[in-house]
């Protein structure tokens, strides 16, 4: 098997696995990082979202030679303490219900705020439509991620 090396929430990963395997099962199989689920397979849910330089993306779907040197952040490495703005948020609104999707749910919001820090509702619920909630907590995600803006601001 070849070698490849990411850099996996700031720290460098050597994986010997075939370059076509799919970065979840990189992350989940081998480098036992279990905070990706695996929703579909297919890249609808986004219960596998993680953030590759920045932006989510459905790592079922993206194998690893996509990856290259580009950073990759899973919730295990959105913030070392869990007190990342959105985090925060999602605990003191209880957004989760059986908390499946939240791993997701909360990259794919991160990456929002970090580019919008001021998002509309329809804005959250443009960029979130692409994370299923089978609980249908939707509510509270975009009540969430109003919070989490808003501590960004005090901050």
């Amino acid at each position: 098997m070849p070698s490849t090396r990411l850099t996996i929430n700031h720290k460098l990963h050597t994986v010997s696995a075939d370059p076509d395997t799919p970065l979840l099962w990189v992350l989940r199989d081998i480098l036992d990082m279990k905070g990706t689920k695996y929703g579909c397979g297919i890249g609808a849910c986004g219960a596998c979202t993680v953030l590759i330089a920045g932006q989510p993306i459905r790592s079922c779907q993206t194998p690893l030679k996509d990856v290259g040197s580009q950073p990759v952040v899973t919730i295990e490495g959105l913030s070392e303490d869990g007190n990342h703005p959105v985090q925060v948020a999602w605990r003191e609104v209880d957004v989760p219900q059986c908390g499946y999707c939240q791993a997701g749910q909360i990259l794919a919001a991160s990456a929002l705020l970090a580019a919008n820090p001021h998002p509309t509702d329809a804005d959250i619920d443009d960029h979130m439509s692409y994370n299923i909630c089978r609980c249908g907590t939707y509510t509270r995600i975009r009540q969430a991620i109003h919070q989490a803006a808003q501590s960004q601001v005090k901050a």
